[in-house]
């Protein structure tokens, strides 16, 4: 176990290293998020996808991820309210970094076989954690909207359907849902394409925990500290110990269990930091959040890497 992640690690504290030193500058991150979003992720993506059956598939380990997401997600809107805020803080409690962080991860530990689990997985996490969090935003940004005299700018239902859409038209579902679809046609891509889908997918996990290293170097928690820490400690240790506790109810185990729990374990995604810029509510919290987490996963990610070992 610890073998494998010793790449992980050096591949971080690598990034935050030649950040610090100046090699790559703060303005860069954009561009490379861009290069690994774009273009890395979609060919790894597609290649790993086309060669999946449907009738392989088990969606048992996805229910059981999204059982715990639903829990936490409602628990903690019933704590702090039905608000923006509330809901800003529960998606940062629930939304996993299932690609720049999850994929290299679960590729580095557990192999190819455990990317069909996570893919299968990462295929309906968008779609379905921000179209549900769009209907909670604008739900709340409605109610706000009319205690303070004013309206909602567009109709609820075209507001949900373009998020629907834009969840869809994305670069990590879109090549998933464009790979399954080729494997189940019984087609093989040419050789010399293949070989270059190849390549570039494999190209992610590295730059991918690169990048989260420089990004670290650029990221300062501040002031926000005491609500970082807070959702940071729900999402990397609450989040995964529900998932370990419905698990028995659902029958899951074994390598998917491993990989939802590990998944569970994560950081706090980016996207939940896209949320609180449209909606303009918590931005500086989340987003160190976003950083605290990740800190704090270098030392718990290993701690549940070795539990998933011991499922």
């Amino acid at each position: 176990m610890l073998a494998s992640l010793i790449p992980v690690l050096l591949c971080i504290a690598l990034g935050w290293f030649v950040a610090k030193i100046g090699w790559v500058r703060d303005a860069a991150i954009k561009d490379l998020s861009n290069l690994v979003f774009l273009v890395l992720t979609p060919a790894l993506l597609f290649r790993t996808m086309g060669q999946v059956r449907l009738q392989d598939l088990d969606f048992r380990p996805v229910v059981l991820y999204f059982s715990a997401v639903a829990i936490l997600f409602v628990g903690t809107m019933l704590v702090r309210g039905f608000s923006k805020r509330a809901a800003a803080e529960a998606l940062a409690c629930v939304f996993s970094n299932t690609v720049m962080i999850g994929v290299p991860i679960i590729q580095f530990v557990f192999g190819d076989d455990a990317l069909i689990v996570l893919f299968t997985l990462v295929s309906l996490h968008s779609l379905i954690l921000l179209t549900s969090a769009t209907l909670i935003f604008e739900l709340a940004d409605a109610r706000e909207a009319q205690s303070g005299g004013s309206t909602p700018a567009a109709p609820l239902w075209m507001t949900l359907a373009q998020a629907a859409r834009k969840s869809i038209i994305h670069p990590v579902p879109l090549p998933i849902l464009a790979g399954l679809i080729f494997a189940q046609t019984g087609l093989q891509l040419p050789s010399g394409l293949d070989k270059g889908l190849q390549m570039v997918g494999n190209a992610l996990s590295p730059m991918a925990l690169l990048l989260v290293g420089i990004s670290l170097a650029y990221t300062h928690i501040g002031r926000n500290m005491r609500t970082a820490l807070s959702i940071a400690m729900v999402k990397n240790l609450v989040m995964p110990g529900l998932v370990l506790l419905i698990a028995p109810l659902l029958g899951v185990s074994g390598l998917p269990l491993a990989v939802m729990f590990v998944i569970a374990a994560m950081p706090v995604g980016a996207n939940v930091f896209y949320f609180t810029q449209r909606y303009g509510v918590m931005q500086q919290e989340v987003s160190a959040s976003i950083a605290a987490s990740t800190l704090i996963a270098l030392a718990t990610l290993p701690l549940a890497i070795w539990i998933a070992h011991h499922l």
